[in-house]
């Protein structure tokens, strides 16, 4: 199970990174759940993970304080709102836009409404 968890944690970490360079897929839940992974197969990979350059603070973050940066839920919106009303138009079902609008919205209500962290570790 400890490899099993280590490839799939590697494999959340890889999307986790595309997420920096896609707009519109997000980063933090895929480094959070790597993170998980990572902290019930390997210490080692855990603690990079948590130090790295990109990721570290992302973590940092959600683990002391379940908080997402000012920055982060600004990027979060304002990729999620193009990108839901996008699909909402090229969606020819209402049931379609109901359900990318409304879970949109879930998504920003949720990301909003999480703690912002102290500015310390602001990125």
């Amino acid at each position: 199970m400890k490899y099993l968890y280590i490839i799939l944690g590697m494999l959340f970490v890889g999307i986790g990174f595309l997420g920096v360079l896609i707009p519109g897929l997000p980063t933090t839940i895929f480094i959070i759940i790597a993170s998980w992974f990572f902290s019930k197969s390997s210490k080692r990979l855990d603690a990079w993970l948590y130090n790295h350059k990109i990721f570290g603070h992302l973590l940092r973050n959600w683990k002391m304080y379940g908080a997402i940066s000012r920055n982060s839920k600004i990027y979060a919106t304002c990729i999620i709102i193009p990108t839901f009303i996008t699909t909402s138009w090229l969606t020819f079902s209402l049931i379609g836009d109901i359900i990318f609008l409304t879970s949109g919205s879930l998504l920003i209500f949720y990301i909003l409404t999480r703690p912002t962290p102290p500015l310390i570790n602001e990125k």
